[in-house]
């Protein structure tokens, strides 16, 4: 399996976990767009040094090779899922929580 389909896979399981399993819908919250690009600027900075210095390499048929400030596309799509992932299930926890409450 490439990086890319292991990438896209990522990615369509966290937002079938956000949208289908826990029913959270933080991916059509507007709180989320609004603050994601705060953690999308990190993780450029922290991927900028690990692939721009040669930290981190990639075999170039594994991924598409498109990049944004040094980042693999593939890179910000596996961040992406998993911040959506960890907001999924922080918002199910509290929820769960709540409810729980005598």
């Amino acid at each position: 399996m490439t990086y890319t389909a292991a990438a896209l896979l990522g990615l369509a399981g966290a937002v079938a976990v956000d949208l289908l399993v826990l029913r959270t819908r933080v991916l059509l919250s507007l709180v989320f767009w609004a603050t994601y690009p705060i953690v999308l600027v990190f993780q450029l900075l922290s991927n900028g040094v690990l692939t721009g210095r040669g930290v981190v390499r990639y075999a170039p048929e594994a991924i598409t090779g498109l990049r944004v400030a040094y980042a693999p596309v593939e890179d910000l799509l596996f961040g992406f899922a998993l911040v959506l992932f960890t907001l999924s299930l922080w918002v199910w926890t509290g929820r769960r929580r709540r409810s729980a409450r005598p």
